[in-house]
C-alpha cells in the first residue's frame, strides 16, 4: 500500500513563487499523515483478527449480537480502505505533474501488478501461514493493485469522463446487488471478483474474492479526478475539501435515514437505542456500499484539510513517517503479529479452542498500543531510506 507521489510536485507554471512550491509540499505531507493515520488504524483492526478472531464479526456487523466495544472498535476501520485507495486515485495525479501521461500509466500498470502478486504470496502467506496454499484470499492489497491497473487505462480519458465513470460506480454499483450468480453459472468466478463476495475453485485452490473489485475501482477513479484541486493553494482548497466532505456525511445521514438505497435497511432495536445506533451504522464493506463509501471518504476529505492545517506537528509529523511507507509497515505488522501470535501460542497454548486469543477486548487494544512503538521505527527507518536513495528504483514499489 505505498504511495505513488513522491517528492514535490511540479509547479503549475515558471512564475510560481516558492512559497507556492513549499505549499505544495505541505500537501504531501497532509497526504502522508492521513495515510499514516489509516495505518495506525489498519493496526487496531488487524490486532483484533489475530487475537481475537474467535469472537469474529461477521459483514455485515449484527447489532443485535455483536458486543458494543468490538463493534465501535470495528468501526473505525471503516475508513482505512476508502481513504487509502482514493488516497492512491490522487497521488497518482501529483505524480503526473513530474511525468508523461504514458510513463504515470505504464508505472501503474506495473505497480498494480506487482501488487497482484504480492497479495497472493507474502500478504497470503502472512494471513495464513501456509505453504504451498490451499486458500488465496482475494483481499484489499489485490483490490488496490486491480484498481490501478484499471487507471492505468483511466487517465487517458478527459477528466469528466473519469469523475463521471468514477461517480457512477460508486454511486450506481448497489443497483447490480440483485445479480447473484451461483458455483456453475456461466460467468460465476468473474462476478465474483467483480462484485459478489464468493467462494470458487481455482488450480486446485480455494480462491475466496474478500473485497469485489467495482466498487474500488470508482474510488480510485474520485481520487484521481480530485487531483486539480491540489493545484490551487491555500484556504480556497481546504473550503473546498470540507465543503464536499461535509456533504457526503451529510448525503449519507439523509440517505440512511430514509432506507431505501445504497446498503441493507437499518432497524430499530426496541427498548435499545444504542443497538438502534449500531444498526444505522452497521454498513457493508464486502463489497463496498454506497452508503459505506459516503462518510468514510467524506470523513478522509475532511482529514485531509485538516491535516493541512496542522502541518508541522509533532503528530503530523510521526502519522506522516507511517504514510510516507506505508507498503513497508503494512508488509512489516503482517509479520510480527503472525511471529506473536505464533510465540503466544507455543508458550501458552490453545485456550480459545484450538486457536490462541485473548480473553477480553480490552487486552487487544492494549496489545495494539504497545506494538505502534516498535513498529515506527523500523517504518521510519525506511522512509528515511526512500528519501534518501532515490537512486534505487525498485523502492518506490514499496
Amino acid at each position: 500500500m505505498a504511495s505513488l507521489a513522491s517528492g514535490e510536485p511540479r509547479a503549475t507554471s515558471i512564475a510560481e513563487p516558492a512559497v507556492a512550491r513549499a505549499v505544495a509540499g505541505a500537501r504531501l505531507s497532509s497526504i502522508d499523515a492521513l495515510r499514516g493515520l489509516v495505518m495506525v488504524i489498519m493496526l487496531l483492526d488487524h490486532v483484533r483478527e489475530t487475537f481475537f478472531v474467535h469472537m469474529q464479526v461477521a459483514d455485515p456487523v449484527d447489532a443485535r449480537t455483536v458486543m458494543p466495544a468490538l463493534f465501535f472498535s470495528r468501526l473505525t476501520s471503516m475508513i482505512c480502505a476508502p481513504v487509502f485507495v482514493g488516497l492512491t486515485g490522487l497521488s497518482a495525479w501529483l505524480y503526473g505533474r513530474r511525468h508523461s501521461r504514458a510513463e504515470v500509466s505504464a508505472f501503474l500498470l506495473k505497480r498494480g501488478l506487482f501488487l497482484m502478486v504480492l497479495e497472493v504470496t507474502f500478504v497470503g502467506f502472512a494471513w495464513s501461514a501456509q505453504f504451498p496454499p490451499q486458500t488465496l484470499w482475494l483481499q484489499v492489497i489485490w483490490a488496490i493493485g486491480i484498481s490501478m491497473v484499471a487507471l492505468a487505462g483511466l487517465i487517458h480519458l478527459p477528466r469528466p469522463a473519469v469523475l463521471t465513470i468514477g461517480i457512477a460506480i460508486v454511486a450506481g454499483h448497489n443497483l447490480l446487488d440483485g445479480i447473484v450468480l451461483a458455483p456453475g453459472d456461466t460467468g460465476f468466478a468473474p462476478w465474483a471478483m467483480v462484485h459478489q463476495r464468493a467462494v470458487f475453485e481455482f488450480a486446485g485452490l480455494t480462491v475466496k474474492t474478500t473485497y469485489p473489485v467495482l466498487p474500488w475501482i470508482g474510488v480510485i477513479a474520485l481520487g484521481h479526478a480530485l487531483g486539480p484541486w491540489f493545484a490551487l493553494e491555500g484556504e480556497a482548497r481546504r473550503q473546498r475539501l470540507m465543503l464536499l466532505g461535509s456533504a457526503m456525511v451529510i448525503g449519507f445521514i439523509v440517505l440512511r435515514a430514509l432506507n431505501g438505497y445504497g446498503d441493507r435497511p437499518w432497524f430499530v432495536v426496541p427498548d435499545d437505542g444504542l443497538r438502534t445506533v449500531m444498526s444505522f451504522l452497521a454498513l457493508t464493506k464486502y463489497p463496498p456500499s454506497l452508503l459505506y463509501l459516503l462518510p468514510t471518504l467524506g470523513l478522509g476529505l475532511i482529514l485531509l484539510a485538516q491535516f493541512e492545517r496542522l502541518e508541522g506537528g509533532r503528530i503530523s509529523h510521526w502519522l506522516s513517517v507511517l504514510g510516507g511507507a506505508p507498503m513497508f509497515f503494512y508488509l512489516l505488522h503482517l509479520y510480527v503479529l503472525r511471529v506473536t501470535y505464533l510465540i503466544a501460542l507455543a508458550v501458552v497454548g490453545p485456550n480459545q479452542g484450538t486457536m490462541y486469543g485473548f480473553d477480553s477486548f480490552a487486552s487487544v487494544w492494549i496489545c495494539y498500543l504497545i506494538l505502534l512503538v516498535p513498529l515506527y521505527f523500523p517504518t521510519r527507518w525506511f522512509s528515511r531510506l526512500k528519501s534518501r536513495r532515490r537512486d534505487i528504483w525498485w523502492l518506490k514499489y514499496l
